[in-house]
């Protein structure tokens, strides 16, 4: 982890590159550093998906809303302090991606981080053979 999905409205694909945004999130997730600026995130672990809605209802109905749902789940064990850089510097890369689109239609963003609970989780992981070969 951390895991970030994206859950946005679909209209947004005609004002935006989501592709784009995942790329630009991955990086603000991986260029986190704790206070003894080590990274705060692994790379192999980092993970950013984006799922359109085609059907949704935003705000008065009018099909020109968007919403963009940017929910982070990460491990137990990082501070206050750290989650909440966290979260701040997602909304913040984020916004400024999406200003363009903000500027031209009404939009909503939402960034949630939450943890994981414990409860089982299985793994298969080949990725860091893959980036060194």
């Amino acid at each position: 982890m951390p895991h970030l999905h994206i859950q946005y409205t679909a209209n947004l694909d005609a004002a935006c590159d989501i592709g784009k945004l995942c790329d630009t999130l991955r990086e603000t997730l991986l260029g986190l550093q704790k206070d003894d600026g080590t990274t705060l995130y692994p790379l192999t672990g980092t993970r950013v998906l984006a799922f359109a809605a085609q059907h949704a209802s935003v705000a008065d109905g009018h099909p020109g809303r968007g919403y963009i749902y940017l929910n982070l789940r990460i491990m137990r064990g990082r501070t206050e302090a750290l989650k909440k850089m966290t979260g701040e510097a997602l909304l913040a890369s984020a916004s400024a991606f999406l200003d363009p689109v903000f500027g031209r239609q009404g939009v909503g963003l939402t960034v949630h981080v939450d943890e994981a609970i414990d409860a089982y989780e299985g793994k298969r992981n080949n990725l860091a053979a893959h980036l060194q070969g």
